[in-house]
């Protein structure tokens, strides 16, 4: 059986932790950064993990991640 392709988009945006979590990086912080107050940018620094119900289709899309 041969490999399966990774979605390489799904790929650039998401990565797997050693516990199977799904993780990614906030949107909205690449322009306009000026209209967003500080707090709101500072939020957005740190890591995202997806929720439950999306995990199972971002795994199938990077099988080998």
């Amino acid at each position: 059986m041969g490999k399966i392709k990774s979605h390489k988009a799904t790929a650039k945006r998401f990565s797997l932790t050693k516990s199977g979590k799904v993780k990614y990086a906030h949107q909205n912080r690449r322009h306009k950064l000026g209209l967003k107050n500080t707090k709101r940018k500072r939020s957005l620094r740190k890591a995202a993990y997806m929720s439950e119900a999306n995990v199972a289709t971002i795994k199938k899309l990077i099988p080998y991640a």
